[in-house]
C-alpha cells in the first residue's frame, strides 16, 4: 500500500485547543528566531559583542526545552482525544 494511502487511513490529530495553538505559534517563532540568529551570528557578534553567542545559546536551549514541553502536551492531548474516540466506538 502506498504511504499516502496509509496516511489517509491514519486517524487525525486532536482538535487544537487555543492553548496548544498559542504554543505551536510560539514554537514556530522560536524556530525562526533560532534560524535567523544562527544565520546572522557574525553581524550579531559585531553589534552586540561577546553577549551575542551567549544570547544565541540561551535561545537554542530555551527552544529545545519549549519544544519538549510542546511535544509532550500535544501528544497527551492527541492520546486523550484518541482514547475518547475509541471509547465512544466501543460503547456504540
Amino acid at each position: 500500500m502506498p504511504l499516502w494511502l496509509d496516511l489517509l487511513k491514519t486517524p487525525m490529530a486532536a482538535p487544537e485547543t487555543p492553548r496548544l495553538k498559542a504554543m505551536r505559534r510560539t514554537f514556530q517563532v522560536l524556530c525562526i528566531l533560532c534560524a535567523l540568529t544562527v544565520a546572522f551570528v557574525s553581524p550579531l557578534t559585531a553589534i552586540l559583542g561577546r553577549i551575542a553567542p551567549i544570547g544565541i545559546a540561551a535561545l537554542l536551549i530555551s527552544t529545545a526545552v519549549y519544544t519538549t514541553l510542546y511535544v509532550v502536551r500535544k501528544n497527551r492531548a492527541d492520546q486523550a482525544w484518541l482514547d475518547a474516540a475509541t471509547s465512544q466506538e466501543t460503547a456504540s
